[in-house]
């Protein structure tokens, strides 16, 4: 009996090597496994809110329970402005960006230290695991769209939401959660690359997230600042994006030509610079576990 293969079987072979520059993207990789990008999504989504009472009507109450605080806090006693709006919509449309900032940088900046047996035991493109969280969070942020509109409809109904109005840019909301992803995704691989060689940096991610929302104009519009020192608020990304969610879902806010394409630029130096150092510190992560 010959042992020869058979001639009906196709010859093939897998070669599998480094990548050897952490400058380049291994595209074809990452369409190769997909399936595993759409798992590791309904993973994130399910794992968050399993064995819990109220289920995803966590992802509405959390942004509702915000709102009151803030209205009461901020704008009943501190007495701060919210642009001639209603306190409830103001902080409702600001916190729509932010939370899904937040939620993306909050879980994804934790990639390597979270998911360190995992790498260690198999091989797939690692950035899956942030890119699917910010997929997955994607959720979220859809239900809280919809909250907020089902506010905005009750005010306008009872014409109690002050001067609000849904401007022209409201056809560029998909741009501004595109943009909203895309500062999260590359400032969660930043952060990633820094607690995978410093673990302790973890517990600075929560006095971040505080730091970063005041400095984001959440609270405090952006109008309320000294014309002569908002040009430094151009220089963070989230700024400009929750003034841009005002200004299309509310008609206030304060955008300019120079503050949107300063965002834009910064926004694509943090996200392809996030992505070049995450690689760079993939290839030597697994070898300090």
């Amino acid at each position: 009996m010959s042992d020869a293969p058979s001639p009906h079987l196709a010859a093939y072979e897998v070669v599998i090597r480094p990548n050897r520059s952490w400058l380049s993207i291994d595209w074809r990789a990452l369409f190769e496994f997909r399936d595993l990008l759409v798992l590791l999504v309904r993973r994130d989504f399910v794992s968050k809110y399993r064995q819990t009472v109220l289920g995803p009507a966590w992802f509405v109450l959390q942004p509702l329970l915000t709102t009151v605080v803030f209205t009461v806090m901020f704008n009943q006693v501190a007495r701060i402005s919210t642009d001639g709006v209603s306190p409830t919509l103001f902080y409702l449309c600001g916190l729509l960006g932010w939370n899904y900032f937040s939620q993306n940088f909050t879980v994804a900046a934790a990639t390597f230290t979270t998911n360190s047996a995992l790498f260690s035991k198999v091989y797939f493109p690692r950035l899956l695991v942030p890119l699917s969280i910010v997929i997955s969070n994607f959720a979220a942020f859809a239900l809280q769209l919809a909250t907020f509109f089902a506010f905005y409809v009750g005010f306008k109904l009872a014409g109690t939401g002050g001067n609000t109005h849904l401007s022209w840019a409201a056809a560029l909301l998909p741009l501004l959660v595109l943009q909203t992803a895309a500062i999260s995704l590359g400032a969660s691989l930043w952060m990633a690359a820094l607690t995978a060689k410093y673990r302790d940096l973890t517990h600075l991610i929560p006095f971040i997230i505080q730091l970063w929302m005041f400095a984001s104009f959440v609270i405090v519009p952006l109008s309320a600042v000294p014309a002569k020192w908002q040009w430094v608020a151009q220089f963070n990304p989230m700024a400009s994006v929750v003034e841009a969610f005002r200004f299309s879902l509310l008609g206030v806010g304060t955008l300019t030509p120079v503050s949107i394409t300063t965002s834009a630029l910064i926004t694509l130096f943090m996200l392809f610079s996030g992505v070049f150092i995450f690689q760079r510190t993939e290839r030597t992560f697994i070898d300090t576990v």
